[in-house]
């Protein structure tokens, strides 16, 4: 089981890091939780083609979650050359509606599509690429979800919980895998919660957003939609987790020995495994 990091900060760009998505590797498959910017070639970068992931997972639509979701469909489809399985899309609504308005028969990116199923040299790369004609347009399997167990098959087991972060105006979701190599929960933004405390309960990782040391949060007034250090840390002891990973994180744990403030004020909480992830790492979870 490894856990590829593609994005692991916040809305606000940085250098090293921008919005959030990750990929588990588990049992030959790729499974994507979340889309956010450069996505699809943060994929590239840590050694996974598009066309090799067969699952996406969407916490919530905010942009730095999906924001590459067009590049990632277009880029899969356009490279399978017929050969991939169908794409398995989850999320919370609107996830359906955003991929029609997006990919669908009349959506944003439908000219893009329509002119490579048409054209005669998008015809012959498609062919040189092993595609035979005529050439199929874009098709993904797309669900909108709630809470409940959403997908099984013999490696692995998904559910999914309501998460807290910013209800009404958007709903979000944390998922949890359970396997043979071991159990992990993408919580997502979210600020502490009972129903994500619930789904993670017991689980080895618990992956979960951290922008911010707690008094900074409160301080700003957003420890109602997103944890911070503490919240983070009380979420891990109460669901008895091994290893807790920090992501969606932001500048202010670059400057000296803020990172080290946050572990060791965490620690004193917390008294599992603690990791801040940066992009394009990837961890080999045991």
């Amino acid at each position: 089981m490894i856990l590829h990091v593609l994005g692991a900060g916040q809305p606000t760009p940085a250098k090293d890091r921008f919005g959030t998505s990750f990929v588990l590797e588990l049992s030959g498959e790729y499974l994507m939780f979340d889309c956010g910017p450069a996505s699809t070639h943060k994929l590239v970068k840590v050694g996974i083609l598009p066309t090799q992931v067969d699952y996406l997972f969407f916490t919530h639509h905010h942009y730095d979650h999906n924001v590459d979701y067009p590049c990632f469909l277009l880029t899969r489809w356009d490279h399978s050359a017929d050969k991939t399985k169908q794409l398995q899309v989850f999320g919370p609504p609107p996830t359906e509606w955003f991929t029609e308005l997006l990919i669908g028969e009349d959506g944003a990116f439908s000219p893009d599509w329509k002119a490579r199923i048409e054209h005669p040299v998008s015809q012959e790369v498609h062919q040189k690429r092993g595609g035979s004609l005529p050439r199929s347009k874009p098709s993904f399997d797309v669900k909108n979800i709630g809470s409940g167990e959403i997908l099984t098959n013999k490696e692995w087991k998904i559910t999914a919980a309501f998460a807290k972060h910013v209800e009404p105006w958007l709903k979000s979701l944390a998922y949890r895998v359970d396997s043979v190599k071991g159990s992990i929960v993408f919580a997502g933004d979210t600020a502490p919660c009972e129903s994500v405390e619930n789904l993670a309960r017991n689980a080895d990782i618990l992956v979960i957003s951290c922008p911010w040391h707690q008094d900074e949060l409160e301080k700003r007034g957003h420890a109602e939609v997103i944890c911070g250090t503490l919240g983070t840390a009380h979420m891990a002891k109460d669901c008895n987790v091994k290893k807790l990973i920090l992501g969606h994180t932001g500048g202010v744990f670059s400057s000296p020995g803020s990172r080290e403030k946050a572990i060791g004020d965490i620690a004193q909480i917390y008294q599992g495994e603690i990791f801040f992830v940066d992009e394009l790492m990837s961890l080999t979870l045991t």
